[in-house]
């Protein structure tokens, strides 16, 4: 597959500033590489870096890759943020927005149009807290392709304009089709019902991804710490073990 990155362009010596050296990336799954090679973002990782005054300062953050104008790659980071302005918003939009639901707003507040900015897919990363926003007529176009390609009515491309999940019966199976701007196209559909559709938002991680160099680890509340091959812990090792054999009886 072509990606807009290539793995030779990843800027390694940047994120090792960050304290995501090149064996911790390379050790994520296959398919997050893949996104992040697709100029997607990564998941939620943790980074340290050394501050001005010496302190060793932690973080969670995602990070995806950018080509500069010059065409070298460079990184930008997205880190989860603690609190959100999103004065230009009424109370039932903010409530669509922690509800996880997407809304149409503007960026900026303002009077004027060039003020505000363009009508915008508004829409919070639960993950980080981001605020993601993509201009209506983009989300319109691809919409519109859908409504064309699966022959919907006008009242079920509104329901999905709304915000809401459509699910319809596609050669007897059940699709379900929402505004996700985490997606390469800021629509995504999954198989199955709403309750599907919802569950595959995010990424579901297994306790333990192993991979060439090290172990990346889910603690309880979802967070994502490594743990280089050398660190491991007799834990870590049993439970190589256990999926190795695993993989061997799947064979």
């Amino acid at each position: 597959m072509n990606y807009k990155f290539s793995e030779n362009e990843v800027p390694f010596g940047i994120l090792q500033r960050y304290g995501l050296t090149q064996e911790m990336v390379e050790d994520l799954p296959l398919d997050v590489l893949q996104n992040i090679y697709d100029g997607k973002r990564s998941p939620v990782l943790p980074v340290q870096m050394t501050a001005d005054d010496g302190e060793l300062v932690k973080d969670r953050t995602r990070f995806s890759l950018v080509r500069k104008n010059d065409g070298t790659v460079d990184v930008l980071f997205y880190p989860i943020r603690e609190e959100i302005d999103l004065k230009n918003l009424n109370d039932a939009q903010r409530q669509r927005l922690e509800a996880n639901k997407p809304i149409i707003g503007y960026r900026h507040e303002g009077e004027t149009e060039a003020e505000r900015g363009p009508k915008c897919f508004i829409q919070l990363d639960p993950e980080n807290m981001q605020v993601l926003s993509v201009t209506t007529p983009v989300i319109g176009r691809n919409l519109q392709y859908v409504m064309d390609d699966l022959h919907l009515t006008g009242a079920e491309i509104q329901k999905i304009q709304n915000g809401e999940v459509l699910t319809i019966d596609l050669n007897d199976e059940l699709v379900s089709i929402g505004i996700d701007l985490n997606s390469k196209t800021g629509i995504r559909y999954a198989a199955g019902d709403e309750q599907v559709w919802n569950r595959e938002s995010k990424r579901e991680w297994d306790k333990y991804t192993f991979g060439a160099f090290g172990c990346w680890v889910m603690d309880d509340n979802g967070n994502l710490d490594y743990v280089s091959e050398e660190d491991y812990t007799e834990e870590l090792w049993n439970e190589q073990k256990k999926q190795g054999m695993r993989m061997q009886h799947q064979r």
